[in-house]
């Protein structure tokens, strides 16, 4: 594949500035008292038909606009359904200036995309703006079902789950009923709270008291997701090499070799800025650090607020926070515990930490065990018949 120059690839950015409007979350209702821990939440019920078609499509690059991107390129089953980088690549050779989340459990969220910009409860919208986003995988929903038209397989699959032919929004749905099959599994903690007291370790459970009492973690941390499904504002840094503060990353991914540092700084700062002008946020030629919720409400209350994360499975989805910035969960405590002018320092001992971090350990349920499908071929039409 030949390498797009850096100036086409600004002015592929450019050009997508005005791309289709987003669906945006409702702004977020005031703090209420956090919820007690429960175990995982059942899977609500998922239509099989559609969710093999999805779990077809998730695999399939045919779906970018280049064919060389899917879904699974920034979420890797392998890589606890994120890239395993500090802050992901994008369309091409793009590179993003967020990491790219995990998906366990992703069918219960209250909120979709670090800066919440998306409600939770419509994943068929999530899978549109990753598909026609131009930094993500920049497709034309109308490209994408007559590509999908000329598999005859797929066309079999889209009969028996929609009895329609391939089209946008029934895309869009399958492969939001195959994000529904994405959930942990076996993780020791959820066997604990079912009743199972041998399923933690002695240390797990200090970590569990000050998870909920002296680390306060269960103010955020709550309920059912272990996440109060809400955005705070807690000081979390931007990775060093989207600010120009360290060496890039030269790491390869899905194909594609990351810039120079100097040119991989320039390349997310102008995917963030991209993100900014597309979001309407005000003065956004002038910002060079990611203000998270604030492109969805225009408050400056809301400058540096960021989704809370559940934390089921957290021992896959390393880096951890909107930027990647922490590579292990002693990283993640130790940022917590260190306070800053946001958070207050928690002081715990090297033994309350390492406890704590067992805790974390124990919400870690079996790695997935997904193997990619076997994608079918293009095959010529009769005509008249396409």
């Amino acid at each position: 594949m030949t390498r797009t120059t850096r100036p086409s690839r600004i002015a592929t950015l450019v050009a997508g500035i005005s791309a289709l409007a987003l669906t945006v979350a409702a702004p977020l209702a005031p703090a209420q008292e956090a919820a007690p821990l429960a175990p995982l939440p059942e899977p609500g019920e998922i239509n099989q038909a559609r969710a093999d078609l999805g779990r077809m499509l998730f695999f399939d690059s045919r779906l970018s606009g280049d064919t060389g991107h899917s879904c699974a390129s920034c979420h890797d089953p392998e890589k606890g359904w994120g890239t395993g980088e500090p802050m992901s690549h994008a369309y091409g050779d793009l590179l993003y200036f967020r990491n790219a989340p995990g998906l366990f459990n992703v069918a219960n969220r209250n909120f979709l995309m670090w800066d919440g910009r998306l409600d939770g409860s419509d994943l068929g919208t999530l899978v549109r703006d990753m598909l026609t986003e131009a930094h993500t995988m920049n497709m034309d929903s109308r490209l994408a079902q007559e590509r999908l038209k000329q598999v005859p397989e797929y066309m079999e699959m889209f009969e028996a789950a929609y009895g329609a032919e391939p089209y946008g929004g029934r895309i869009y749905g399958a492969i939001g009923e195959y994000l529904k099959t994405i959930r942990t599994q076996n993780a020791p903690f959820d066997a604990y709270l079912k009743g199972d007291d041998a399923a933690i370790s002695d240390a797990a459970k200090r970590g569990l008291a000050l998870f909920e009492g002296k680390a306060g973690c269960i103010s955020c941390h709550s309920g059912e997701m272990l996440s109060d499904g809400g955005l705070h504002a807690i000081g979390a840094p931007d990775h060093p090499a989207l600010l120009g503060d360290a060496p890039g990353q030269a790491a390869e991914h899905a194909g594609h070799t990351a810039a120079a540092p100097d040119d991989a700084t320039a390349a997310r700062q102008i995917t963030m800025l991209r993100h900014f002008a597309t979001m309407g946020t005000p003065n956004y030629m002038n910002l060079r650090e990611d203000v998270g919720h604030y492109v969805v409400t225009k408050d400056e209350a809301d400058i540096g607020k960021f989704v809370t994360p559940s934390l089921w499975d957290v021992g896959h989805t390393a880096p951890y926070m909107h930027s990647g910035v922490f590579g292990t969960l002693s990283d993640v405590v130790a940022f917590y515990n260190a306070g800053n002018e946001r958070i207050a320092p928690l002081g715990l001992s090297p033994e309350e930490v390492a406890d704590l971090v067992a805790f974390l350990d124990s919400l870690t349920g079996d790695a997935p065990d997904v193997t990619p499908p076997e994608l079918p071929d293009y095959a010529l039409r009769d005509v008249g018949k396409n």
